[in-house]
């Protein structure tokens, strides 16, 4: 994986067909996300323990269940739930990431540029939208599932859907198991820039 800190404009020519993925990568939505779960548990009650923000882990579904494994199903979904809903209200503390925001603004006009995100479509929308970032993509692929939370690779996804050679792709990325799947969809290892 290239650092960061290289030249992009060395490896960007106007074949060059960018990927960027949205949370972590090109928006830190992480404490907007922890304020949307935090309140939701609040608002579910029952839940002796108070989750702290930590900036080194994204809080998600499956540490909401590491954090109160007693949680049932339903308190479960309706956590998920609510936190979806209250998402808007905390939209405001995300920020873009400057050096990703960078590159797609500069690179918006002349290549190609897809969004590559497990967000849902909704939620991803909204974001892009407080950044003023929806019109700079040519493509946006959101999370895709066929049943539940079964994973779909979106690099594979974008790629099978735009007829793409995966040579031909730079993707920004700021997860390692998201890394692998670029791989896997056979974007090139030098091709991935890790955020």
């Amino acid at each position: 994986m290239k650092e960061i800190k290289k030249d992009i404009n060395e490896i960007i020519t106007t074949d060059t067909v960018l990927f960027f993925d949205m949370d972590g990568t090109l928006v830190d939505t992480d404490f907007a996300n922890y304020l949307s779960f935090k309140t939701a548990i609040q608002k579910v009650g029952r839940l002796d323990k108070e989750i702290k923000f930590n900036p080194d882990e994204r809080f998600n579904r499956t540490i909401l269940k590491r954090e109160f494994s007693s949680l049932s199903e339903k308190d479960f979904e309706d956590i998920i739930s609510i936190k979806e809903s209250l998402y808007s209200e905390n939209l405001s503390q995300t920020k873009l990431i400057a050096f990703v925001w960078d590159i797609l603004n500069q690179y918006s006009q002349s290549n190609t540029t897809v969004l590559v995100t497990n967000c849902r479509e909704e939620r991803a929308i909204m974001t892009l939208n407080q950044h003023d970032l929806t019109n700079k993509f040519t493509h946006k692929f959101f999370r895709k599932s066929i049943d539940n939370d079964f994973h779909i690779n979106k690099f594979e996804n974008a790629l099978t859907s735009l007829n793409l050679n995966p040579k031909a792709v730079i993707a920004f990325e700021n997860e390692v198991f998201e890394i692998e799947e670029a791989i896997k969809a056979g974007i090139p290892i030098e091709n991935i820039i890790s955020v």
